[in-house]
C-alpha cells in the first residue's frame, strides 16, 4: 500500500485536494484570534485564508515535507502568491506541546484517519482550543462509492492470501463515519455549526473519466448529498457556565418604616 502522500499526487487526489483546499479557504476566513494550528497533511494549506497572526502546522516525525515544496491544486492558476503561511512544528498528534486553552482554531484535514490513536488526538484539540474556538475537520466517508471499492480491495487480499494489492485509498486506521465523529465531538463538550460532504464522482484513477463526470457534483449535492466521498465539518468548543450548588440566601436591608401618624379622638 502506498502513502497518503504519494496516493494525492494521481487524478483522484489532486481532485480531492482542489475540492478540500476550497472549502478550507471559504470557511476559515471568517475565524478570528490570535492562534491557529493545523495537524498533518502538508499538501494543504488550510490556514492560507486564515489572518490570525500566528499559525502553525504540526507534522510527525515521519512526515518531512516541508510546505515550501508543497505543490497545491491550484498553484497554477495562483502561482507566486502560494507562500507558506504557517510555521513547522515536528510533534506527536496525541500530545501536542502546547498550553491548554491557547490556540484559537484547530484544522484537522485527515488527521484523525492517519493518527494511531484518534480519541486522544481528538481529545488533546480539545484541550488547546480556546472557550468558542472552531475545530474544522475533514475526513473520507465510509457511505461512499470510494469506501466501496475500497472494500473491495480488501476482499482481494484476502482472496489473494495476503497478496500486497493496493488499496484505493491509503489509510492507517479505519474511517470514521460523520454521524460517529458528530458523537465524539458531543462527548467533548464540541457543538457542530455545519458540515457537508462533497466529491461524488466515481472513484477512477484517470483524469479523462473524472472529467466525464463532473456532472455529477452538482446532481450528487442535490439527490444523494451524504453519499459523498469526503466530509467537511466545522465544531465549536462550548464551555458550560458555572452556577452556584444549594441554597442561595437573598439578604435584603429591611428599611426601616416611620411609625404611622394616629389622629387623636375627639
Amino acid at each position: 500500500m502506498i502513502g497518503l502522500s504519494p496516493w494525492l499526487q494521481t487524478p483522484a487526489g489532486r481532485y480531492l485536494l482542489a475540492w478540500e483546499q476550497a472549502q478550507l479557504d471559504r470557511s476559515v476566513a471568517d475565524i478570528f484570534g490570535f492562534h491557529a494550528l493545523q495537524l498533518g497533511l502538508p499538501e494543504l494549506d488550510g490556514l492560507r485564508a486564515n489572518r490570525m497572526p500566528q499559525r502553525w502546522i504540526a507534522l510527525d516525525s515521519l512526515c518531512k515535507l516541508p510546505l515550501s515544496e508543497n505543490t497545491t491544486p491550484d498553484a497554477s492558476t495562483n502561482a507566486g502568491q502560494l507562500e507558506p503561511s504557517a510555521v513547522k512544528l515536528y510533534c506527536e498528534f496525541d500530545a501536542l506541546p502546547l498550553d491548554s486553552q491557547s490556540i484559537d482554531l484547530v484544522v484537522l484535514p485527515h488527521t484523525l484517519e492517519l493518527t494511531h490513536d484518534p480519541h486522544l488526538a481528538l481529545r488533546e484539540v480539545e484541550r488547546i482550543l480556546r472557550p468558542e474556538g472552531r475545530a474544522v475537520i475533514l475526513g473520507f466517508n465510509p457511505a461512499s462509492l470510494w469506501y466501496l471499492r475500497q472494500s473491495v480491495g480488501y476482499l482481494r487480499r484476502r482472496w489473494a492470501l495476503g497478496a500486497a494489492r493496493p488499496l484505493y485509498i491509503p489509510s492507517e486506521n479505519e474511517f470514521i463515519g460523520y454521524r460517529r465523529l458528530r458523537d465524539w465531538l458531543r462527548l467533548l463538550s464540541f457543538k457542530v455549526e455545519g458540515g457537508h460532504f462533497g466529491c461524488y464522482r466515481p472513484p477512477f484513477n484517470s483524469e479523462q473519466w473524472l472529467s466525464r463526470f463532473t456532472w455529477m457534483e452538482a446532481a450528487g449535492d442535490r439527490w444523494w448529498p451524504v453519499l459523498g466521498a469526503v466530509y467537511f465539518l466545522v465544531a465549536v468548543k462550548r464551555v458550560r457556565g458555572m452556577r452556584l450548588v444549594g441554597l442561595v440566601r437573598n439578604h435584603r436591608a429591611v428599611p426601616n418604616s416611620a411609625p404611622a401618624a394616629v389622629a387623636p379622638h375627639n
